[in-house]
């Protein structure tokens, strides 16, 4: 059954084939050969696109945190540890000390940085209150990490640009800079009466900072041996009283 079965398809295959051949074939087209066409070479960053690419980016995340700020949601910055002496050359080490001094005099939360009420308050104690928008610009204009409120670098930041010159006579930086006197007692810069007196004069010291410091080793190697005169002295009297 299957054998007749087999022999059908091949009797119908063959008739196919046979009808095939009885048809005009017709002309084989010609066609020109093609060339392989060059694979696209992968696409390379221009040279001059990536600086584009990361000055957006990195504007877009400075435009974002200041949302964040405006918003409240901003997490805080964790500042890097400065050496004021160092960053601030022209300020001498008295001076460092008194504006740190008047800095956490201020920072009532004891949290490192002076916040917009701080500095109402600041500004008030000083004499010149300020609007709520005029604290905001102050705050602003040495705002390095846009965290709204003031660093002891950023404190810094105001004497330096009011010495150089870089703030503008009526704004509440240049107010906070004149009103924040130096004791020239303290400060021993020859009689100089303010701040920017005290500043031309110190510049005109170089070698200011090393006598500053020279004077602070040697009072530490005086109080030290007057402790050990003193321990010195403990032991012999100890002994006296032992014998």
């Amino acid at each position: 059954m299957a054998s007749q079965e087999l022999a059908r398809k091949l009797q119908r295959r063959l008739q196919w084939e046979e009808a095939e051949e009885g048809r005009p074939q017709p002309a084989p087209r010609a066609f020109a050969a093609r060339e392989p066409e060059p694979e696209p070479e992968p696409e390379s960053e221009s040279p001059a696109r990536a600086p584009t690419a990361s000055a957006d980016a990195e504007l877009s995340a400075q435009l974002t945190r200041r949302l964040d700020i405006n918003e409240g949601t901003a997490r805080p910055r964790r500042c890097k540890i400065f050496n004021p002496y160092t960053e601030f050359p022209e300020f001498s080490r008295r001076l460092i000390k008194d504006l740190e001094s008047m800095f956490k005099l201020y920072d009532a939360g004891r949290d490192g940085y002076i916040d917009l009420m701080e500095l109402k308050l600041m500004m008030e104690k000083l004499g010149a209150p300020q609007t709520h928008l005029g604290l905001k610009n102050m705050i602003k204009e040495v705002d390095e990490d846009f965290d709204g409120q003031l660093s002891f670098r950023e404190f810094l930041l105001i004497f330096h640009k009011a010495a150089a010159g870089e703030l503008q006579e009526d704004s509440g930086l240049m107010a906070l800079a004149k009103l924040s006197e130096i004791d020239v007692a303290q400060e021993g810069v020859k009689g100089a009466k303010d701040f920017f007196e005290a500043k031309v004069q110190a510049l005109s010291c170089a070698s200011k900072f090393e006598a500053e410091l020279k004077a602070e080793q040697d009072e530490r190697k005086r109080e030290e041996e007057k402790r050990r005169l003193r321990q010195a002295a403990f032991r012999e009297l100890k002994a006296a009283f032992s014998t």
